[in-house]
């Protein structure tokens, strides 16, 4: 992370750690996210593990955000529960984010190092989902 295209959006961080902190409780939901939408909402969700490989905290953000009208998350952060602070996409959902979000910025780092990254940086030379997609199909 050399660079910072955007400042941290600690409001972001407050929310989803708000929410590992009441509401991620046991082994089925330890992870929280939130995201800002373009309207300047933020929406929070947490994840559902399970060991078929349940969605991550992000991913059920996505489908969160598209329940309440929010087509479009500018910034997206994930906080683990536990206090354990900021915790970077796993690979699955950097690929979610990159071909639903092209445009989304991540908040990745600890602490006082916190920082805000493209998707792109996050997932170098990616495979673009729909730049595959046939016409038509």
């Amino acid at each position: 992370m050399n660079t910072l295209p955007r400042p941290v959006d600690h409001e972001l961080v407050r929310a989803a750690a708000q929410v590992a902190a009441t509401r991620c409780r046991g082994d089925n939901h330890t992870m929280a996210a939130a995201g800002r939408a373009r309207d300047g909402r933020i929406i929070t969700a947490v994840n559902a593990y399970h060991f078929t490989g349940g969605p991550c905290a992000e991913l059920v953000l996505i489908g969160t955000a598209a329940a309440q009208g929010a087509y479009e998350l500018e910034t997206i952060v994930a906080v683990g529960d536990r206090d354990r602070g900021v915790v970077p996409p796993c690979g699955r959902c950097r690929q979610v984010l990159l071909d639903y979000y092209p445009a989304t910025h991540v908040i990745v780092g600890s602490g006082d190092r916190l920082g805000t990254v493209s998707i792109g940086e996050l997932l170098p030379e990616s495979y673009v989902w729909a730049d595959h997609q046939l016409d038509g199909e």
